[in-house]
Order: structure tokens, then sequence, then C-alpha cells
């Protein structure tokens, strides 16, 4: 019997489940850890976290690679931040590119040229305008938050990833997958997407390379976007500064631990003493936290409170009312358009950090004030 552990188990969907366990089934899987906010994904479960001997599945991985979380503390109290919230909103969309929008011009990345990256990549990046996605937000549940603590410290926290370069990137070797396994170059989901690449096969490390670039890349991404929003917040009128490191941590990534390869989709590295960032939902904020270690879980947490509706079933079953009335007193992009992400769309975050008490341990809890949505 293949270890597993499963967090929140009553409040998973059971075709979350059913994508978990064919996962398991196959023989070069060796563990695997489903977390509290898991929900069905594309070949894997989001909040799935799979080990594997020698082999390693793009699709497992999947699209938005080093999609993740950046959270800082700013030197901000709310006192002292007299609060124009739809103006700093405004200033901040003025700033950061959201949706599909790009900017004019490339943007300065100090270290693009120690990346190391495919011919492929270099090609595809040039092609696609890569640096002018820097700094971009993207949509879907990607977002820039200002929030407290429980110090009245002010933060901002951001979640993004490798927008277009990452997409491109993992739909290239889900079809170099694909072709060695069938002949056809086809980026296949569902469990055709249990597809992996060998570590025996130069595809495997390009793979590797080119996913180590995305995730500095969405890295850098998100550093940016902390800087105009800083920006923003100088164009408001608020003088102020960050104070400490920037807290990082992605959830679409592979990890080498012990001879295994750990795939994490949507699910956030918790080793002991690691900082983290977890969202809520628009309403309720987001969880700084300390990781664990905990093995069972593959030393994973969740990446957020993880969706109970599907996008389309929240459009067609949410109502609007319900998310103005949620939304109030808070600044945000409550639009029809983003029904999809009201906060009912989404689990109790507060049922999940309860579910994941053994994986991390809750250091700040930031509660919102402005929320811009792609």
């Amino acid at each position: 019997m293949k270890q597993t552990a499963i967090y929140g188990v009553e409040d998973i969907d059971p075709k979350a489940f059913d994508q978990f366990y064919k996962a398991m089934e196959l023989d070069c899987v060796v563990k695997g850890a489903l977390m509290a906010d898991a929900h069905l994904g594309y070949a894997l479960p989001i909040g799935g976290v799979v080990a594997t001997k020698d082999v390693i599945f793009p699709s497992w991985v999947g699209y938005d690679i080093g999609c993740g979380m950046c959270a800082v503390k700013t030197d901000f109290s709310l006192k002292e931040l007299d609060l124009d919230g739809e103006a700093i909103h405004a200033s901040i969309h003025d700033h950061v590119p959201v949706g599909f929008r790009h900017n004019r011009r490339p943007v300065t990345w100090r270290e693009f040229a120690t990346q190391p990256r495919t011919d492929m990549l270099e090609k595809m990046f040039f092609d696609k305008g890569g640096l002018k996605q820097l700094g971009t937000l993207g949509g879907g549940n990607h977002f820039i938050e200002i929030g407290y603590d429980e110090e009245a410290s002010v933060w901002i926290i951001v979640h993004s990833g490798s927008r277009n370069v990452g997409h491109s990137v993992a739909t290239h070797y889900m079809k170099e997958a694909s072709f060695l396994h069938t002949g056809v170059r086809k980026a296949r989901e569902g469990h055709f997407g249990f597809m992996a690449v060998s570590n025996d096969d130069n595809l495997f490390n390009d793979y590797i390379k080119d996913l180590k670039f995305c995730e500095a890349f969405a890295l850098e991404n998100r550093k940016i976007i902390i800087d105009r929003v800083l920006d923003a917040l100088h164009c408001s009128g608020h003088p102020g500064d960050i104070e400490g490191e920037i807290i990082n941590r992605n959830h679409n990534h592979v990890e080498f631990r012990d001879g295994l390869i750990i795939h994490r989709k949507g699910a956030t590295h918790a080793d002991k003493g690691m900082l983290g960032v977890i969202p809520g939902n628009m309403r309720d904020g987001s969880f700084i936290v300390r990781g664990r270690g905990n093995a069972d879980a593959l030393w994973s947490s969740s990446h957020g409170a993880g969706r109970v509706l599907g996008r389309k079933q929240a459009k067609e079953t949410l109502d609007f009312a319900d998310f103005q009335e949620a939304m109030t007193g808070l600044t945000a992009s409550v639009v029809e358009a983003n029904i999809d992400e009201s906060p009912m769309a989404y689990k109790d975050i507060y049922a999940v950090m309860e579910h994941q008490k053994d994986l991390v341990d809750i250091v700040s809890h930031v509660m919102p004030i402005i929320n811009v949505k792609g």
C-alpha cells in the first residue's frame, strides 16, 4: 500500500479524489498527499502533491509554472495610512497592468542574462514579448491586496505567476511528453495527462531548466508588482516603504528530495521553519504561516482556501447582491464579471486552516482593506 495523507476529507469533491487515486495507481508514484483546499484540476487535482521516482509529469505542475504568493510588511501602520481606498485602488490599476494587458515597453530584469534556459525558451520568450509581461497581474484568481495584521501593520500581498511565458513553456513540454508516448504532439489533460518524461531523456533536463527559469520569472514579476504598488501608494500621497524581507512561496513546481521528485500542483512548500502565505478569499484575507515540516504531507500545505464552485457554476448560481453584501466595507473589484471570485465560490478558509494545523503554524492573519483583481 502506497503512503497517502488526506487533509480535510469531508470537504473534498469526490471527483478530486478520483483524480488523485488514479495518479497514485501508477507504478512510478511512491507517495501522495491531498491538501485541505483540494478540488478538481487538469490531470492532477489542485492541492495535489505526488512524489515519483525518476520521472516528471509536466501536467502535474500545470500551466502557470511558479505561480505563487509574495507578502511584505510595510512601515505603514493602519492609523498612519490616511486611507482613500478608491484613489489607491485606481492608482494601482494605473501602475499595474491587469487581465490580458501587458506593458507597452520591455521591463528591465537585471538577472535575465544569468538565468539558464533552453534555445526553445529563448526564442519563445522574445517572440512572445516576455519582458513586456513583467510586473503584470493577469486574471482569474490573481490579486493584489493591501491589508493589516493583528498589530495594525500594513502588508502588501501579491498572487501572480509566470504569465504567458509559463503557459507557453508548460504547453510545449506537455506536447513533447505526449509525443514520446503517442507520437502525437498534443497537450493532453484528464488521465491522458499522465504522460511522464524520464530522467534518462534529454527532455527531462530541458524541462527542469525551463521550469526554473519560469519560477525565477514569476518571482521577479511579483517583486516588480510590489514595487509598483508602493509607487501607487506614493502617488496617492502616502510615503513609506517595505519593512524586512519579502516572503515568497510558489505553489506550482517540483522539488527533488531524498531521491524523490515531489510535484506540487496548487500546494505550498511548508518545510520546517519556512515562511509562506495562504490566501483565503477577497473578504477573509490571507494567513502568514510557518511550516512544520510534516513528512506525511510531503512537506506541504494548502495554497489557499480552494474552490467549492467552479467558475462557470459560480457565474450561474451566485447572486451579485450577495457578493456586494459580503464585500461591504472593502475597496475591491466588485463587478458582475468577478462574481466567480466571490467569497462564496471558495471553501471556508478558517476550516481549511484548522484541517492543516499539523502542517503550518499561523504567524499573522492579514485582513484586507483593498483588493485588486484582474
